[in-house]
């Protein structure tokens, strides 16, 4: 969950402001240095597109790549996913099967190998996760790299990134004192932007952007996954939501939009679920993330359900990023 302090100012915003500072000068500097090529960058023989955002915390990554993935898949195209693994047991590189331990290749990983039936490869260095997929998948034609805007080591064509409408970009300021890692101005250099919806917050960027609503009305049973069921089959029952995400909130939100009365419990992002964490009683209906079920079927029980959900965005933005993909392949 995001800290309270990154969306305004409190005093322990201005205890933490020297090391916003410091973080702003080593990322930037950072930042200059593959921009000015005098660090170098792993250039692939295929295009790039690198997905991610200017602040720390869920902006709906992992929905948009597996909806740009489709949208590339309908288009001709043979798409590849590299991604970091967040707390993997090691570094890699790794392919990513569906059915791949999470707690050894990472949640997010694993999720994106069941759903978006690509080949998913992970790595603490994408350009060398890259190159491994490309060795073992030759037909390969374009790589989407997920959450890899400030990862310069590995070369990119196109840029995408994203906001959390909701949050904006909470206080301005830069990590840890506040949720950037990046200034806001470096949306400008960005190919596209695109906002999660609702826009309820404040946000500075007067760019162009467009809105990602995020879909989901059917629930997955865990046990079986051939079984879903509606949201009124849970109407007149309490329903225990998980959420081991880094914001929550939509999430809740969501369920209680689709008519649910729900008790909420929220925990850290990429909480290590353990099935003493679900002790709500033996007949519990229990509802979480897809994020989160990948890491607990194992030990779940036929009153556990997931709410996947899909990525919406306008008629023709999909033609937008393809043309310009199309632009770097025939240049």
């Amino acid at each position: 969950m995001s800290p309270g302090h990154w969306q305004r100012v409190t005093g322990l915003t201005l205890v933490l402001l020297p090391f916003a500072a410091l973080f702003a000068l080593v990322s930037g500097l950072r930042r200059g240095l593959f921009r000015f090529g005098l660090l170098p960058a792993n250039r692939l023989p295929i295009p790039v597109i690198v997905v991610g955002n200017v602040t720390a915390g869920g902006t709906g990554k992992t929905p948009f790549v597996l909806w740009l993935v489709r949208q590339l898949q309908e288009q001709g195209c043979h798409p590849g996913i590299v991604t970091r693994g967040y707390r993997a047991s090691d570094a890699g590189p790794a392919a990513v099967a569906a059915d791949d331990d999470p707690t050894r290749a990472g949640d997010e990983p694993v999720l994106l190998a069941r759903r978006s039936g690509v080949p998913v490869w992970r790595g603490v260095d994408r350009g060398r996760a890259a190159r491994a997929l490309l060795a073992a998948h030759r037909d390969c034609d374009v790589i989407v790299s997920d959450d890899g805007l400030q990862h310069y080591r590995l070369a990119r064509d196109i840029e995408v990134a994203l906001i959390d409408g909701a949050r904006g970009f909470g206080n301005g300021l830069p990590l840890p004192a506040g949720p950037l890692r990046e200034p806001v101005s470096r949306l400008s250099r960005c190919d596209f932007v695109v906002v999660k919806a609702p826009r309820t917050a404040s946000i500075a960027w007067n760019g162009a952007a467009v809105d990602m609503n995020l879909q989901g009305t059917r629930f997955v049973n865990l046990v079986d996954p051939e079984s879903s069921t509606g949201p009124e089959q849970m109407a007149d029952r309490e329903v225990h939501a998980v959420a081991g995400i880094g914001e929550p909130k939509p999430f809740f939100a969501t369920l209680r939009a689709l008519g649910l009365t729900i008790v909420e419990h929220p925990f850290p992002d990429h909480h290590r679920f353990v099935a003493t964490d679900f002790e709500f009683g033996a007949d519990a209906i229990v509802v979480m993330t897809e994020k989160d079920a990948v890491k607990c079927r194992s030990f779940a029980s036929r009153t556990w359900w997931t709410l996947p959900v899909d990525a919406e965005l306008p008629t023709g933005f999909a033609a937008r990023i393809v043309a310009a993909l199309e632009r770097i392949k025939k240049p």
